[in-house]
């Protein structure tokens, strides 16, 4: 099921913002900033503070972590369930590799200034397909902000999104809404959900209509293995467990 560049921008857009303090580093590394994050954390039943909670998801590189990913369409009867695995070899570089229902490979590789950079979509027994960042303007802007969330700079990340968090420390929310015109011709806002300091889930919702993507990640992506029912995926990425 290929897809144009066109098509795939709320696919990248998801992509570039899903790698976010759910790739697994080296065990060693969780185990340092673990230990080092829980001297600090307020109380679990605290409110949610997008202050505390984005310096807590950035994780080291190289990192990689599996994904399942439900997207709505109007020409489908149903969401379609892909799964695959997300990885970080480098600061410039993010891959998204689809293993089922179908087999594709995304590589997204920044350039030196927001606004460069390369999109490669490569499918087995056909040639890659390349376009530049610049094509898509809305994956543009999630570029710029991409190194200020990996990076826990809140007042970067609000160049580009109002940001607004709900929730405990222990379950939350937190909602970036776009300030740029052309990204919020696309995309109405990106919803983060997590548990502690885990993004569990990223919910993208477009601009118009209701065909809103959910990618679970992480520890959600492991307990989705063999759940294909929206419904059960939808609980698991809201925190509530696979609904019965």
């Amino acid at each position: 099921m290929p897809m144009t560049p066109n098509k795939h921008c709320l696919t990248l857009a998801l992509a570039l913002m899903s790698s976010v303090g759910s790739l697994h580093a080296a065990p060693v590394t969780e185990v340092a900033l673990a230990q080092t994050a829980a001297s600090s954390l307020p109380a679990p039943d605290a409110p949610a503070d997008a202050n505390l909670i984005l310096p807590r998801l950035a994780q080291p590189i190289p990192a990689r972590t599996d994904f399942v990913e439900m997207r709505g369409s109007a020409l489908l009867k149903v969401p379609l369930r892909v799964s695959g695995e997300y990885r970080r070899p480098d600061a410039s570089t993010l891959v998204r590799e689809v293993r089922a229902p179908y087999a594709e490979t995304t590589t997204i590789r920044s350039g030196a200034q927001p606004g460069q950079g390369e999109v490669s979509i490569a499918r087995a027994g056909k040639p890659a397909k390349k376009f530049s960042l610049s094509r898509a303007p809305e994956l543009v802007a999630l570029q710029a902000s991409f190194g200020a969330l990996l990076g826990g700079d809140r007042a970067a990340l609000e160049q580009h999104y109002r940001l607004s968090a709900e929730g405990t420390r222990r379950q939350w929310t937190i909602t970036m809404t776009p300030k740029d015109d052309k990204v919020a011709a696309r995309i109405r806002e990106i919803v983060l959900l997590g548990r502690d300091d885990e993004l569990r889930c990223i919910e993208t919702r477009p601009a118009r209509g209701n065909e809103q993507q959910r990618t679970l990640l992480s520890s959600a992506a492991r307990e989705a293995a063999g759940i294909d029912d929206a419904s059960r995926l939808a609980a698991l990425c809201r925190g509530h467990g696979a609904a019965r």
